[in-house]
């Protein structure tokens, strides 16, 4: 006999394959629902924000004015001054022509103003994705034995990177980006930031001959096996620069309000460093400079994309690798500068943009571009308001194309060093990685992962290790899912975790358990088991017979979904309970959950009576039912009396 004032849970008909599918697909590729403040407007008002929505210029550009202007003439002149010694440098790391790094900050820069959603991200090379590149296409066509092919190839890797940008964005597919955890880009940053200033040695020492190895072992062992080629003039020059250039990254710790004196330094470490080797001769001392660099924009480079079979797998696999990772760092760059301004950037349109800023960049001669830190660290300081900046910036490395990229000639490498070596200490996050260690253990075991891995053997190996080791602990996650006892809280109707609250009081003759995750093959044999444990563990405690489980009650809150293998284990689960004595009862499953039981009978099998809108609700019902069947009891004693 049920308790009358229960409250019944809804058993409406399971919704049709294509509703359900739909639905499903909605959550999984739009969670954000971009098109629902559409749904009601005219026709050419949806039109309207259709494009907007693709195109973000449309946005913002009719309500941009003069006042907004003058804020991001100011950034964009800013951070150009960064883009020329990084687009100089960054090259460098990745073995090519010094001019493809400023061609890199030219086309894109536009591109990403069109379709990119943030505000405050500023775009460029990176120093990662520079090295990654140099290091797999590397592997298959050498720099110096063959600068032409090698050029080529690192064009073709920057299409497909484009191109597998641009399909996740078009798709939907931005989950892929979260399987890179935040512990793994911290090892991965570190752990890069750390191979790219040992690399620098070479041109701090002004050594000629170097590894082309990246890890820690074969680049400390090629400096001091060349110890005769090193330059103590080379050195003095580049420690110099290197303590300039950290003194105005302190300043700009201290002083925030002087962030431009950071963000000019590297740019007058170029304009001195070029005056130095001018005057100074500085080649006949063993300082090397960066040679000839063309005047001019950027040529066309569409004809020289290599899709030949014999060199097809590297650039996909340094496209698809070094595209995941740009566009990781890009979206997170963007959604913290974001966040600080409480807006909000879209992944899959960040996506979107970056994949066509590699596409037409590898078009015009430019190679991996993405969002870079420090850069768009100097456009939010600088007081950019939207991504005209970005434009400014653009029409900035036109005119040194045009009129003064041949001053750059004279530049230094050791001043190249020095501002790499700069820019990657501010990489290196001992902080977080301590902070891992103390929250989380297997996070910092992660993060070590890519750290160590990046460090000591190769780039991608340290990120396949890092990233394998997060999807083993989602693996466990998924495979033994989190279940608690729960009790009830003195004078109220909650129930909570009786671990987590002593206090709570247990439901005489009755078992309440919650369980956390999705239900089916993979997990559904622990379940089992670990309700069967909870019985017995509860049983064992317990001696006095009045005690006894009576009733188990699963409260299904938090099962997003199950699949038929759930469904048999709780068909198992009834039988072996029912053998025992207990009694099942469901609390609140979800529509998914409850439309599969449905469909497979399984509300039949063990009777609509057994499921509960609230655990308020199933544990009043086990008390009336215990309580009646005690009535029942003492009544057959009393007639046994009688007679």
């Amino acid at each position: 006999m049920a308790n009358p004032s229960r409250q019944a849970v809804n058993f409406a008909a399971p919704r049709g394959f294509a509703t359900a599918f739909k639905a499903d697909c909605k959550e999984t590729f739009f969670p954000d629902d971009p098109f629902h403040e559409m749904k009601h407007e005219k026709p050419l008002n949806k039109l309207k924000k259709t494009i907007q929505y693709f195109i973000p210029l449309f946005e913002w550009l009719p309500n941009y004015n003069l006042r907004l202007f003058r804020y991001d003439l100011l950034a964009g002149i800013t951070i150009t001054s960064l883009a020329i010694p990084q687009g100089i440098s960054y090259a460098k790391l990745a073995n090519i022509p010094p001019i493809y790094g400023l061609y890199s900050s030219f086309i894109p820069p536009f591109v990403y103003a069109i379709f990119g959603s943030s505000k405050h991200l500023a775009v460029g090379t990176v120093a990662a994705c520079s090295l990654l590149l140099s290091e797999t296409v590397g592997a298959k066509a050498s720099p110096q034995d063959d600068p032409t092919l090698y050029l080529h190839l690192i064009f073709t890797a920057t299409f497909f990177t484009g191109i597998f940008q641009t399909a996740l964005g078009f798709l939907r597919l931005g989950i892929l980006v979260d399987f890179l955890s935040h512990s793994t880009i911290t090892g991965f940053m570190g752990g890069t930031a750390i191979i790219i200033c040992l690399q620098q040695l070479k041109g701090i020492f002004g050594l000629v001959h170097f590894t082309t190895h990246t890890d820690v072992v074969s680049v400390l062992g090629a400096v001091f096996r060349r110890r005769n080629e090193w330059r103590w003039e080379s050195a003095v020059v580049g420690i110099i620069f290197l303590a300039f250039l950290q003194f105005t990254r302190y300043l700009r710790q201290k002083r925030p309000k002087l962030f431009w004196v950071s963000a000019i330094a590297p740019m007058v470490v170029v304009v001195v460093g070029c005056l130095f080797a001018f005057f100074a001769h500085a080649e006949k001392h063993g300082i090397q400079i960066v040679g000839e660099l063309k005047k001019g924009l950027n040529p066309p480079s569409i004809q020289y994309l290599n899709f030949d079979p014999q060199y097809l797998p590297v650039t996909v696999r340094a496209g698809l690798i070094t595209g995941l990772i740009a566009m990781a760092e890009g979206i997170a760059i963007g959604r913290s500068f974001a966040i600080m301004k409480s807006e909000q950037t879209d992944g899959n349109k960040e996506m979107i943009a970056f994949g066509f800023m590699n596409i037409i960049g590898s078009f015009t001669s430019c190679y991996l571009t993405t969002g870079p830190f420090s850069k768009t660290a100097v456009n939010f300081n600088a007081g950019c308001r939207t991504a005209m900046s970005n434009v400014v910036m653009g029409f900035c490395m036109m005119l040194t194309l045009l009129f003064l990229a041949p001053l750059f000639r004279y530049t230094p490498l050791v001043a190249l060093s020095a501002i790499i070596m700069s820019e990657m200490l501010g990489l290196i996050n001992y902080d977080e990685m301590i902070h891992l260690f103390k929250v989380d253990k297997f996070d910092f075991v992660i993060c070590m992962a890519a750290f160590l891995g990046v460090s000591f053997i190769s780039m991608d190996v340290g990120l396949m290790l890092s990233v394998g080791l997060a999807l083993l602990r989602a693996l466990l996650y998924v495979a033994r899912p989190a279940a608690c006892k729960l009790g009830k809280i003195p004078n109220s109707s909650l129930y909570r975790d009786a671990e987590q609250y002593p206090g709570s009081t247990p439901i005489q003759g009755a078992l309440v358990l919650q369980l956390g995750s999705p239900i089916y093959f993979a997990n559904s044999t622990y379940i089992r088991e670990r309700v069967l444990r909870y019985i017995k563990e509860e049983q064992g405690v317990s001696d006095s017979k009045t005690d006894i489980i009576e009733h188990l009650l699963l409260d299904l809150s938090g099962v997003s979904s199950i699949d038929m293998t759930g469904i048999e284990t709780f068909l198992e689960l009834r039988r072996i309970l029912d053998s025992k004595g207990i009694k099942l009862s469901i609390v609140n499953p979800r529509i998914e959950v409850l439309e599969k039981m449905t469909l497979a009978k399984f509300t039949d099998a063990i009777g609509k009576e057994s499921f509960y809108l609230s655990i308020e609700d199933a544990v009043q019902n086990c008390r009336f039912s215990l309580h009646s069947s005690k009535t029942t009891m003492e009544e057959s004693l009393n007639d046994q009396n009688v007679v």
